[in-house]
């Protein structure tokens, strides 16, 4: 992983401190191992990296590195909102994955994004954080499972994580069998659809097809043993029924838990505060 030169952030890594709680913000472009730039964001409850001399010290506290859904980013409200709530439990790493918001490239809906996810991965652990979990949401919830799967996302990746979420995720690629996921495959695969999301969804989406198909989700899972990992799912997610994150489940065995919420609909807009905060507590309980 690189940290970019050539755009706006990265020279200073636009650095502020919040007096009142003695935390620090940076914001960069960290360039990924096929050369995108993905706009990241890095908040701590306490000062541990110092901005003046770029110098950073062993972290106790974990950093929660949150990956969000297809067509979101790392300035959409509900992403600051899972921001601010897991912050109470450690350092919080946001980024927007390739095709998405002030990012490069154009999105891959889950395959190369892997890469992003390890750029930002390996950031945390720049700025001196020992314990990293990755918490992902829908498409972002395939995507830490597949880099824990491969030991810190491959092609560039530095190390894996010490803990696991995945909220809202597919368990299995090309699925149809909800209304929004028809409607999601037309603004993929459609030159049509593409033009709504770059101009409608601000997602600049890759018109190539996947060659070769990337591993999915079930299959990364058995991968991720001994790493601990947390499966959430609601059960009126609208675009994956439950026999998704019960694949997921029994594909991980005794190395991973299911929470089934009541009530939740579908990824980071859908999630409460309750269950983020339950989320954190168990990523400091597992992430050792």
């Amino acid at each position: 992983m690189a940290r970019s030169t050539s755009r706006p952030y990265s020279e200073t890594h636009s650095v502020s401190r919040d007096v009142a709680s003695g935390g620090t913000r940076l914001r960069t472009f960290l360039r990924t191992a096929d050369g995108v730039e993905i706009d990241s964001v890095y908040e701590s409850g306490s000062v541990v990296y110092d901005g003046d001399s770029g110098a950073a010290r062993s972290v106790p506290e974990p950093v929660f590195v949150v990956a969000h859904g297809f067509t979101g980013e790392a300035d959409r409200p509900h992403i600051r909102r899972v921001a601010r709530v897991l912050a109470r439990y450690g350092a919080v790493v946001t980024f927007s994955f390739r095709g998405h918001g002030a990012s490069g490239g154009r999105s891959t809906v889950g395959d190369r994004e892997v890469l992003d996810l390890a750029a930002a991965v390996a950031w945390a652990r720049e700025l001196g954080h020992e314990r990293v979990v990755t918490v992902g949401f829908s498409m972002g919830g395939s995507v830490v499972l597949r880099h824990a799967a491969v030991g810190g996302g491959g092609e560039g990746g530095e190390g894996g994580v010490d803990a696991v979420v995945s909220v809202s995720a597919p368990a299995r690629w090309f699925y149809r069998g909800t209304a929004p996921m028809r409607r999601l495959h037309w603004l993929v695969t459609r030159p049509s659809g593409r033009l709504v999301g770059r101009y409608g969804l601000r997602t600049r989406i890759h018109h190539r097809q996947w060659d070769p198909v990337p591993l999915s989700p079930v299959e990364a899972v058995p991968r991720i043993a001994p790493t601990p990992l947390l499966i959430v799912h609601g059960d009126q997610d609208g675009y994956f029924p439950l026999d998704h994150p019960r694949m997921l489940a029994a594909a991980a065995g005794e190395h991973g838990e299911l929470w089934v919420e009541e009530g939740m609909g579908h990824a980071e807009n859908a999630a409460p505060d309750a269950l983020l905060g339950r989320i954190g507590d168990w990523a400091v309980a597992r992430a050792g």
